[in-house]
């Protein structure tokens, strides 16, 4: 077996062996993450009544004028498992997460609250 034919089996065998599993989120992870965005629920939907939050058409929270720094961090706290759960939810559906995403935008769009800032399709903002 050649030098090349052998460093590409051992890529794969890393990847498959290391990297790959990495990428798949346990059901255990999934619990834990639901739980941390459980905790967040009454923080985001505060901010939401601030109006310093909203929700972008592409399923994540995204900051508007006027919030502060622990806001900052519950936005991307919420988007970091967002992404999570939207990743594990592409690779159960067989989707893209961005597909995901998208249809959790919407749905969220349509279960906001009067008041609450949200991005249509168009890229445009606007309160329910």
């Amino acid at each position: 077996m050649n030098t090349a034919m052998k460093k590409l089996l051992f890529v794969f065998a890393l990847f498959f062996g290391l990297i790959a599993p990495a990428l798949v989120v346990s059901a255990e992870d999934l619990g834990a993450v639901r739980q941390r965005m459980s905790a967040r629920i009454s923080q985001i939907d505060e901010m939401k009544e601030r109006g310093v939050v909203g929700e972008n058409n592409r399923g994540f929270l995204e900051q508007r004028p006027g919030n502060g720094a622990a806001d900052t961090a519950v936005i991307e706290a919420e988007n970091r498992d967002r992404q999570t759960v939207y990743s594990a939810l592409a690779q159960k559906t067989g989707s893209s997460e961005e597909q995901v995403a998208q249809a959790r935008a919407r749905h969220i769009a349509q279960n906001s609250k009067p008041g609450v800032w949200v991005q249509s399709a168009d890229g445009s903002w606007k309160k329910k």
